[in-house]
């Protein structure tokens, strides 16, 4: 009786471990990714920063792409519910667009240099030369969909293509804050321009 017990609790500490040492390995890749990029990040530097032993890593996983891969999806879903969090339904074309716009600044601000680093997908390819999906190619399906729900309210214009048109926006939107970032813009400058520019050119 007692050896069965002694052996449950044996097995069962691996499965209580297993999140922690997941979630510090996540913790530890991100940081590392952002400070350092995804060229100059090995999987022991990883499992050190973690305070893990090297093979711990190789628990989650494979290699250093499919850790980076999972850092870019974590991003990508904390983003879109923090943008969710702050986009309520019923809002105009215009509120939507605003509102996104200022979340996206403001989660930067808040995890710095975490989009800059996810968004380092030509470096992210596999043994057959595949390339990655990019992030911004995915945040612009995001907003084709967007594009897509406004056309069946009739809030924009329903002979765009709106794959094109979200891809254009994401574009616009990296492109505007890269040089805004640049010469100093103000950022409610940018968001306003924006804002008004895509408005005109999506509404009926």
């Amino acid at each position: 009786m007692g050896s069965t017990l002694a052996k449950s609790s044996v097995e069962a500490r691996p499965a209580r471990r297993k999140p922690e040492s997941l979630a510090k390995i996540k913790k530890a890749a991100r940081k590392l990714f952002v400070e350092r990029g995804y060229h100059a990040t090995r999987p022991q530097d990883i499992a050190r920063e973690a305070g893990l032993g090297h093979g711990t890593f190789y628990l989650y996983y494979e290699d250093k792409r499919a850790c980076f891969l999972a850092f870019v999806e974590d991003a990508r879903a904390d983003l879109h519910d923090y943008i969710r969090g702050r986009v309520g339904a019923g809002r105009s074309l215009e509120d939507t667009i605003a509102t996104t716009l200022t979340a996206i600044h403001e989660y930067s601000d808040t995890h710095p240099g975490v989009l800059s680093a996810a968004m380092t997908d030509e470096a992210v390819i596999d043994v057959e030369g595949a390339q990655a999906v990019p992030l911004l190619l995915r945040w612009g399906r995001d907003w084709a969909q967007t594009i897509r729900d406004a056309m069946r309210d009739g809030t924009a214009v329903k002979t765009f293509d709106a794959d094109i048109v979200g891809q254009a926006i994401v574009g616009a939107i990296h492109q505007c804050g890269s040089e805004g970032d640049r010469v100093g813009r103000k950022r409610q400058d940018v968001i306003d321009n924006l804002t008004r520019f895509l408005v005109r050119a999506l509404k009926p």
